[in-house]
């Protein structure tokens, strides 16, 4: 079993929080981490996968609370979100009657509308939120996974503890980051991505708004995979797809509740310029699922086409956003573009100092790959780091300020 970085924070919350809730996309792992809970920590355990539970869930949450007694997880919560009134209530009696109420319940859900709208109804105050995403490379190779910067000596150092080569980073960008296909070698991508599609994102989709045309839907999202690592623009997606701008809006934001994709946000300083682009960029979340739907489906293909820096890009980010998440911090990312396309990848504002960071293909740069973060952005803060995440098999000096650090440093 893979040790997921985030579990430490799940043990944490369970002892300061009343309940947890573990969120994130279908197959990212909660419930094998929910199990590993139960049989460490002695916590009872039910799934509303089964109808039984569900009804008797949906019907008496009251009944089911006394039937599955506390500490308790309850895996798939959004199937029975009445459930979560009556977890308030076995809560706050608890706190009342002068008892100890840390770690009464453990709940696992897929995000989605109804279910982080009760959460926030009903559990202000009681709850604690962990969001988790699919396998990070610190996880698979069994490493410490802090929250990444720009700290050369530790960057260095890390890069060395191991490595892949280009053809083997692009088959991991097409296998993804997802458990499964990382525990059962046997399963082939291609398998996998068909059936999360077909079963997952179509079912969830349902639960969430009425698609009428799915074909359009799978378009949409193909269409949408193909430009991951690029601005979002709403209009030309609404072109290319043949469909209006309110239902683009609608269903980004179906993929970002369902974890599918984020947006990093643009760095804004009281001191930027107005020629600062204000879209966000978007990212899947997983590249073996972008590279499944843009239907391409071999590293040969990835490393000969025009995805092959995008997809680079966003699993580079991706892993750097990671180790923000399975620390429970907020991101401090940001990326950086002027009118003039001057860009910046990925900008982290922490104690109160700025680092610049650009995510490439390549293993050698020019003085074009590395002027815009040499010249610096505009902000109220000193920018302490600047370096290039690569394919390099070893950090370098490119100048006295820029450094070339493999990608295997975060």
């Amino acid at each position: 079993m893979i040790e997921r970085s985030v579990y430490r924070q799940i043990i944490h919350s369970v002892s300061l929080r009343p309940v947890t809730l573990i969120t994130g996309a279908r197959q990212v792992g909660k419930t094998t981490l929910c199990l590993k809970l139960r049989d460490e920590k002695g916590f009872n355990y039910v799934s509303l996968r089964y109808k039984s539970e569900r009804a008797m869930a949906r019907s008496d949450p009251d009944m089911f609370l006394r039937l599955h007694e506390a500490p308790l997880i309850i895996d798939e919560i959004q199937y029975a979100p009445a459930l979560l009134e009556s977890i308030e209530t076995a809560v706050d009696g608890m706190r009342e009657d002068g008892k100890e109420n840390t770690g009464m319940f453990v709940l696992t859900g897929s995000q989605s509308y109804k279910l982080m709208e009760g959460v926030t109804d009903s559990l202000a105050g009681r709850i604690s939120i962990i969001n988790m995403s699919p396998l990070s490379m610190s996880e698979i190779v069994g490493r410490e996974e802090p929250p990444f910067d720009i700290d050369l000596p530790e960057n260095i150092r890390r890069s060395t503890e191991y490595s892949l080569g280009p053809k083997e980073f692009y088959e991991r960008l097409i296998r993804g980051m997802y458990p499964e296909p990382e525990t059962k070698p046997e399963l082939t991508t291609d398998e996998f991505y068909s059936d999360y599609v077909d079963t997952y994102i179509d079912r969830d989709v349902s639960e969430i708004i009425n698609v009428v045309n799915k074909e359009k839907f799978h378009a949409f999202m193909q269409l949408v995979a193909s430009l991951t690592g690029q601005e979002l623009n709403y209009e030309r997606i609404a072109s290319d797809v043949g469909i209006d701008g309110k239902t683009v809006k609608s269903w980004i934001s179906v993929l970002m509740t369902g974890d599918i994709i984020h947006l990093l946000q643009p760095y804004n300083d009281r001191s930027t310029s107005k020629r600062i682009v204000k879209r966000p960029k978007l990212y899947f979340w997983d590249t073996g699922l972008a590279c499944h739907l843009a239907r391409v489906l071999d590293a040969d293909s990835l490393m000969a086409g025009y995805l092959k820096g995008p997809m680079t890009e966003t699993f580079m980010v991706n892993e750097i956003l990671k180790t923000y998440r399975n620390n429970k911090m907020a991101s401090p990312c940001y990326y950086y573009r002027e009118g003039n396309k001057n860009e910046v990848d990925v900008v982290i504002v922490r104690n109160g100092k700025i680092s610049l960071i650009e995510c490439k293909s390549g293993s050698e740069f020019e003085w074009d790959d590395i002027k815009t973060i040499q010249k610096g952005i505009p902000s109220q803060y000193p920018i302490v780091g600047r370096c290039i995440l690569c394919l390099a098999e070893k950090a370098y000096p490119i100048n006295d300020m820029v450094y070339a650090l493999p990608f295997t440093a975060i």
